[in-house]
Formats: structure tokens, sequence, C-alpha cells
């Protein structure tokens, strides 16, 4: 366990960037190399089945290294960053009790965020007449009415997920913008958030390089089988209204299997539409300021972990 001499506070290591970034490889040879395990800050990797098309961590890219929030729910059920939370504390308990370092590794900011206490998680009940209010409009009317309510959110959003689009609505109706987080303050759980000493490390990248990664590592996930995952999770039960909601990846497979879209147009649609995600996540990250920048070889990172700890 690795405790801050001044504070006595946990220390945690944060491995973040925009997708296809090479993250989890970094992540892994620092937990080998500093004793730790890892917790996944994915908002879709917490699914049981959405390997392929999440990109999902295999266990032989593993090498052996335990790995927490995966395969966690089911995709017909919703998980929540306030979910996410709650399970990723108690698995940083865990590893802290097996005297072990923390090490987070994700592209979700609003979840990292929210585990570390640099965004509140209010407990909005569902407003069901004002979600079927929102349900009859487009993914651009509801775009619009969240960048009058909360602009800060309108610009990091999944912008063509309706879901998301209408439970940021809903908490902004009920309570505001969601509040950055305030130490002299209780969470809206009523619990007093943890303190940690945190060491965030973005893996940074050339655009023309991310670009490239990013096409392919999709033309990757389609030979190793992305359309098959889709077809077996839908004959298994999970709708392509469900699908769609999953965002990304999974919303153009629901849109070529229900043959609204040819594949052609689906590789073409998602070369885009991953490329402006990885932008989104890279600007939810600039706005933190703690965040050291490094390229991807491991080295370099080692040594601030090592300084740090």
């Amino acid at each position: 366990m690795f405790l801050s001499k001044k504070s006595k506070m946990q220390k945690i290591i944060v491995i973040l960037g925009p997708t296809a970034s090479g993250k989890s490889n970094v992540a892994v040879s620092l937990a080998k190399k500093f004793n730790g395990e890892i917790i996944s800050a994915d908002s879709r990797q917490v699914y049981k089945g959405l390997d392929i098309g999440t990109g999902k961590i295999t266990k032989k890219e593993m090498k052996g290294v335990k790995h927490h929030l995966l395969d966690v729910t089911s995709p017909k059920k919703r998980f929540s960053a306030a979910d996410f939370k709650i399970l990723s504390t108690e698995a940083i308990v865990k590893i802290v009790n097996k005297n072990k370092t923390p090490i987070i590794c994700g592209g979700t900011g609003f979840y990292i965020d929210a585990l570390l206490g640099d965004k509140q998680i209010p407990e909005v009940p569902p407003n069901e007449k004002l979600r079927k209010q929102l349900e009859k409009k487009s993914v651009g009317e509801l775009l619009e009415i969240l960048k009058k309510l909360d602009p800060e959110r309108a610009e990091n959003i999944d912008a063509k997920n309706p879901r998301r689009l209408i439970r940021a609505i809903e908490i902004c109706k009920t309570i505001g913008k969601v509040p950055l987080f305030n130490p002299e303050k209780q969470n809206f759980s009523g619990q007093a958030n943890l303190k940690y000493e945190v060491l965030k490390i973005g893996i940074k990248m050339e655009e023309k390089e991310l670009k490239s990664r990013i096409n392919k590592r999709l033309e990757k996930r389609i030979e190793q089988g992305m359309i098959i995952e889709a077809k077996k999770l839908h004959t298994q039960g999970l709708t392509y209204k469900r699908m769609r909601e999953l965002g990304l990846e999974y919303r153009a497979l629901a849109d070529s299997l229900d043959n609204k879209i040819s594949k052609k147009v689906m590789i073409e649609r998602l070369q885009k539409e991953i490329w402006h995600y990885a932008k989104r996540q890279m600007t939810w990250f600039k706005r933190d300021k703690n965040i050291i920048w490094l390229p991807s070889k491991i080295s370099l990172v080692e040594k601030e972990v090592k300084k740090f700890l």
C-alpha cells in the first residue's frame, strides 16, 4: 500500500487518454512493475458481451494483472456514473487491503472525475413525464436544449445518444448544472468523499497517428467478428433500440443489422464518429491542468510513477 507521508492519503495512479492511444498496455506494464491492480474506467466495458466492439482487454493482454469493473452487468440494464463510483470505490478498498496499488485506466472522463471527487454525482430520480416529452424530439433538438441548460456538458456528451441527452437534460431541469466538487461539502448521497493523492498521466499522440490507429483498430475489430458479436447480442435479447443507446460501434452495428445502412456506410460512419469521440475525450481532459501528458513510451511513464510513489 502506498500512502503519502505528508497527508496519509491513499495514492492512486490514473492512466487516461483518447480511444486507441494505448492506455491499457501502459497500465498493465505499470501494474506489473509497481504491484498494482487495474480498475477500468470505461462506460461500456462494464457490460457483459460487449467485447470486440468496445476493444475490451483480453485475458492474454492482461498478462496476469487483475482487472476490476469489466463485465459487471447485463447490457440490457442501465449503468450510471453513480454505479461506477460505488463499485470502483469498493474495488480500491479491496486492492489497498491486498497492499497493492490502485491504477485507474480508461477514457470515460466523467467516470474518472466522479470517482476522484472532481465531479459530484447528483441522485436525480427519473422524471417519466419529462422523458416522454423529450423522447418525441430529435437528437438535434435535444442537444440544443442541453446547450442552453449546460453548455459544458453539451460539448462533451455523445451528441447522437438520445438516452444520455435526455438524462443530462433531466438532471439540469432538476438541479441545474452538474456541480464541481466542493471539498467543504458532502456529496449528494450524504457521504463524505474519500480523499486520494492522485497522479494523472495522459497518453498523448499526434492527431494523424491517432486517426490512423483508430481506423486500423476498427478494421481489426471487424475481422475479429464485431458484426457477429452484435448479431449474437441481438439473438440473446438485446433490442436494436437498446443497442443504439449503447452508442458508437453498437449504434452503427444496430443500424446495419436492422438494414438501415450498408456495411460500407457503417464503416465510413464509424471512422468519423470514433474520431469525433476521441476529440471530445481530449476536450474533456484538457480542462484538467493536473494531467501530465506523455507519449506511450513506458520508460517515461515509469519514471513519473516512481517519483510519485
